[in-house]
């Protein structure tokens, strides 16, 4: 699966299933980002209470901060963009393709990972990479460094990637009504994408049953019927 003639290096829709890489989570450095929030005082300082420059320079940076890079483009690590984590949302019918590569040749063989993605995907950009591509994405953003958020216990069940602790609990879930071996779930130890970083993955029709660990990173899901937390 992939776009431009290329073969999706990562664990997606059809792949044979692979099974448990490694029966640890591994740790995890990179996360969603954390929230805003508005002060209020009735001062020459303005709403906020900080000097309207400090607020046009905070403002800024937030908005900088927000959006990383746009989604359609290549992009040279170090030069371009930095290595770290990222993320990209709200994308549709798995029209988001991006690659790492390891080299500007455009040959299959300079890919280390890719996907096609519906809804949220994240990967980490590697200092050893060397170009990153986007086609079809909604634009990026960095992610930081610790998990913050309200994790939630149902999830879409072809809303892509999901962060372990910040954008669902950990727990066992289920996704039930799934057909043809469509439903496709992948537990993951980080968002490098790379074969290595997965846990555990399935095909499954029918009713699917997969517990999340507290240690893993991330939870996949593409194709499923929606997941709800039972225990």
């Amino acid at each position: 699966m992939g776009t431009k003639g290329k073969i999706a290096l990562g664990a997606v829709v059809g792949i044979v299933v692979i099974g448990a890489v490694s029966a640890n989570a591994g740790g995890n450095s990179d996360s969603g980002s954390g929230d805003k929030s508005k002060d209020s005082s009735a001062s020459a300082k303005g709403e906020s209470g900080k000097p309207d420059d400090a607020k046009s320079d905070e403002a800024e940076q937030a908005a900088e901060k927000k959006i990383a890079f746009k989604g359609e483009g290549d992009y040279e690590v170090g030069t371009d963009i930095k290595p770290g984590t990222y993320r990209t949302t709200g994308n549709t019918d798995d029209m988001c393709y991006w690659e790492r590569a390891k080299d500007a040749s455009g040959e299959v063989d300079s890919l280390l990972a890719n996907d096609n993605v519906s809804g949220t995907s994240y990967v980490t950009i590697a200092a050893s990479d060397k170009l990153f591509t986007s086609s079809g994405c909604k634009d990026w953003e960095a992610v930081d460094a610790k998990a913050s958020g309200t994790p939630a216990s149902q999830m879409k069940g072809n809303g892509g990637m999901f962060r372990v602790g910040a954008d669902i609990a950990p727990g066992t879930y289920k996704s039930t009504g799934n057909t043809d071996d469509m439903c496709y779930w992948e537990r993951t130890k980080d968002a490098s994408q790379s074969m290595d970083s997965i846990i555990a993955n399935n095909n499954v029709s029918g009713t699917a049953v997969v517990t999340i660990a507290a240690g893993d990173a991330y939870f996949k899901t593409a194709g499923c019927k929606d997941w709800k937390k039972t225990a």
